[in-house]
């Protein structure tokens, strides 16, 4: 009686699981499972062949509630179920696949490669084998940009971004987190030279949240869609939180802008996704901490450092990644992110030397002191970058208080640029020093650089655009719109006579978008023709 009882359920569970009612067949499969366990513990003594069938219907219930569970998207204990299963019979074939669809989901790739492997050398995979071979070479090549940081959007570029984004592997480079060097608690660091467009990391949102906003007309609209987006992003964060020990895992490690010196400096191995849960899952992640830890790490995708590549681009989104969280901005910085998909990508906007803290621009940089120090109100801190700390000492003079106030009323271009570097030199400004400088009133240099007519009226008087451009981007990173003046310069030039100029703005666009596609997508990208 009670093993037909037993065939019933088994036989409803996996109704349910090929209706794909998986909360249904979780539940059934469940019931199954205690009943088989109590069955094993009291049989231990008796029928070896009894034992055996029970052992096998046991591991096959593991694996299929395993399936239910991934496909609901509770990794963790779907990945629990497998290794159970695989304790009973380490080569289950079904077993193997659905662990190992599991951790390439969870960017896992050389322990997902194992997995197939052992289930493509299984009897049963002829029927599958292709399917498998297929995973195979998805968890190799993914392993191998993970492994090196060599990733390349070429096609999908030159395709013009239709179709999905290529799938993209989860990457740390050569980062570690410390004590900032700015005063507000932790920061990301360079552990070696990188040159700029490389990679640094490559991580996945916990969640993201995207939306069309109205037009800015609209404000009352505009603010009603931020705050659905924004109540729908906590709300993943939490289920996020609550599926995956892991996620939860991550997300307290993350500041809630309170006793920032007191945080402690966690291991940047910690973030890779091999690495073990620790045993602290069980401290409370409440919502009143996670609302701070969403108010002080959430990052919008069309912040002036981001660009956002494919069809999500016409879109505002928010979202929580948690590694790049760590990252603190300056007015001089040294990497920009771009947006596939889920995934953001930061690498160096220029040369970053090792033991360099590895900094973002928050809001727009190519701006004077006087209008970046009230955008930092607005984030709650004070820039104290080297490069403020030096307008901070410049400004104050007389001749370029006189150059701002200039500049705010309406003053014409070239005398503003002839004005400044003419006070430059008294001042005695020297490399970076005028790449901040030129960087803080760039709308008067790139004013008189898009004109044809004003550089030929001021010729000499002021520096090259070249010039320019390579110290703001020296200086302060590569931006669009300086990559923009480069492009306009590249239009002026007669065929064949820009090579120097292609190169500079191959450079800016490698700033702007990273090392990710060659030197054709590129050129597609930025529009530009040899």
């Amino acid at each position: 009686m009670e093993d037909l009882m037993m065939q019933q359920l088994r036989s409803k569970a996996t109704e349910f699981l090929l209706r794909e009612e998986w909360n249904e067949s979780i539940q059934a499969y469940s019931h199954f499972i205690s009943l088989c366990q109590e069955q094993i513990s009291e049989n231990t003594h008796q029928n070896p062949n009894h034992l055996s069938n029970l052992n096998k219907a046991l591991c096959l219930a593991l694996s299929n509630r395993a399936e239910a569970r991934s496909h609901l998207r509770n990794l963790t204990e779907a990945l629990a179920d497998c290794e159970k299963a695989l304790e009973i019979e380490s080569a289950h074939f079904k077993t193997l696949l659905c662990k190992g669809k599991i951790l390439l989901s969870l960017n896992r790739y050389g322990m997902a490669l194992d997995c197939f492997k052992l289930a493509l050398m299984d009897p049963q995979s002829g029927a599958n084998s292709e399917s498998i071979k297929g995973y195979l070479e998805r968890c190799k090549k993914l392993e191998f940009s993970s492994r090196t940081g060599a990733f390349d959007l070429s096609d999908w570029v030159l395709n013009g971004f239709r179709g999905k984004h290529p799938e993209i592997a989860e990457y740390i480079g050569a980062v570690e987190i410390k004590k900032s060097q700015m005063g507000c608690g932790r920061g990301l660091f360079a552990t070696k030279n990188v040159d700029c467009g490389t990679l640094l990391l490559v991580t996945k949102a916990i969640a993201a949240e995207r939306g069309i906003m109205p037009s800015s007309k609209d404000e009352d609209l505009g603010h009603n869609t931020q705050l659905v987006m924004w109540k729908s992003l906590i709300g993943e964060v939490v289920e996020s939180s609550t599926r995956s020990h892991r996620t939860h895992q991550l997300i307290r490690q993350l500041s809630t802008g309170e006793e920032e010196d007191t945080l402690e400096v966690t291991d940047v191995s910690l973030f890779r996704p091999e690495a073990e849960e620790s045993g602290f899952f069980n401290e409370n992640l409440d919502m009143g901490r996670i609302l701070k830890i969403l108010d002080v790490n959430s990052c919008v995708e069309d912040a002036v450092s981001s660009k956002v590549l494919g069809k999500n681009s016409c879109y505002h989104g928010v979202g929580l990644w948690i590694l790049p969280s760590f990252i603190n901005h300056a007015c001089n910085p040294n990497a920009r992110r771009l947006h596939v998909g889920d995934y953001m990508m930061v690498h160096a906007s220029r040369d970053i030397k090792a033991g360099e803290e590895i900094t973002l621009a928050y809001y727009d940089v190519l701006l004077p002191l006087s209008n970046r120090r009230e955008r930092a109100k607005t984030w709650g801190f004070d820039c104290c970058c080297k490069r403020c700390k030096f307008e901070e000492g410049i400004m104050g003079k007389q001749e370029m208080r006189e150059i701002e106030m200039g500049i705010d009323n309406g003053m014409e271009a070239g005398g503003m640029v002839y004005r400044l570097e003419e006070g430059m030199r008294r001042l005695n400004a020297r490399g970076k020093e005028k790449g901040y400088l030129r960087a803080s009133f760039w709308e008067v240099y790139s004013e008189i650089f898009e004109s044809e007519k004003s550089m030929r009226r001021w010729g000499r008087r002021i520096p090259a655009m070249e010039a320019v451009v390579d110290g703001v981007a020296e200086a302060v990173g590569s931006d669009e719109r300086v990559l923009k003046v480069v492009k306009e310069g590249l239009k002026r030039k007669c065929s064949g006579s820009g090579m120097v100029e292609m190169e500079r703005a191959m450079k800016l666009g490698r700033g702007v978008y990273g090392k990710v596609m060659k030197k054709q997508a590129m050129r597609t990208l930025l529009e530009l023709q040899e």
